[in-house]
């Protein structure tokens, strides 16, 4: 939850909170502060989190690779639409021996981060320009003697689409839409009805809005955001998303009112730049 809100909200003033608005924000859910100090603690041991005192007050602040990570999340949350295939694979290869084992799991879990399927044991496949991502990877894990990387075309003898079957299960990310679909849909069309009543606070909309990008935020790590080309004729993956812009939306100024207000009373805004869907 903490990293949705540095997500939605934080990284747009500045990637900096004083802890005890990030407290403020968390107590919306229901999050005491002892557990989201620890929480912080935990992230920052992680190297997702950085801070700094100010007098009495102590802030936090993404770290480089924090940035990095919340960046490419955004742009893979808000890609509401499946991009065009320039109709080649990128294919990594990697014998990493036993010893390096904890690289190799958090190499696969990277990967599986990215968007890449397993089509054989230590082969990696994506339809993705994800080039910048797989070099930094090895430079990060200093795996360049264990890796081949590729960027190909299949040539058969089946469709490409059978590499799809072979390195992500389709139908189950498939249900996995639906049942967002079907619980987001109900919620919506409330949320809806209380907003055209002038029934739903600012904070109900900032609690609503964080929980609709959170649990939208977790098909990153199950579904790669194949290009059109490579997806059945109908993807309920794109009604999802058309669901989870038009939600977004509906909440995005009353949200963001009210996160600026806390925001506002314990830190210097520098610059406003409120987060809506293009």
């Amino acid at each position: 939850m903490i990293f949705t809100i540095y997500g939605d909200y934080i990284r747009h003033y500045g990637n900096k909170i004083w802890i005890g608005s990030l407290i403020h924000l968390m107590k919306e859910f229901g999050h005491n502060e002892q557990s989201v100090r620890v929480a912080v603690s935990r992230i920052m041991k992680q190297g997702w989190l950085e801070s700094e005192k100010v007098g009495n007050k102590s802030y936090y602040f993404l770290t480089p690779r924090g940035e990095a990570r919340i960046e490419e999340a955004a742009i893979r949350i808000f890609a509401l639409n499946p991009k065009k295939w320039d109709g080649k694979w990128r294919m990594l290869m990697y014998t990493i021996p036993e010893e390096k084992r904890r690289i190799r799991d958090e190499l696969r879990k990277e990967l599986i981060w990215s968007g890449f399927g397993s089509i054989a044991n230590g082969c990696w496949i994506s339809p993705n320009n994800l080039e910048k991502e797989v070099h930094l990877l090895i430079k990060n894990y200093d795996i360049q003697a264990h890796v081949d990387f590729f960027v190909a075309e299949y040539q058969g003898p089946e469709k490409n689409r059978t590499l799809v079957e072979k390195g992500w299960p389709l139908q189950e990310i498939a249900e996995k839409h639906q049942q967002f679909i079907s619980t987001y849909s109900k919620k919506f069309m409330e949320h809806q009805s209380m907003m055209d009543k002038n029934l739903m606070s600012d904070a109900e909309c900032f609690v609503a809005r964080t929980m609709l990008v959170h649990e939208y935020r977790k098909f990153l790590f199950f579904d790669p955001g194949l290009p059109k080309e490579l997806l059945p004729e109908v993807w309920s993956g794109n009604d999802a998303a058309k669901l989870f812009e038009k939600y977004y939306r509906l909440l995005a100024q009353s949200a963001s009112r009210f996160f600026e207000h806390v925001f506002r009373e314990d830190n210097d805004i520098r610059e406003k730049n409120e987060f809506f869907i293009d």
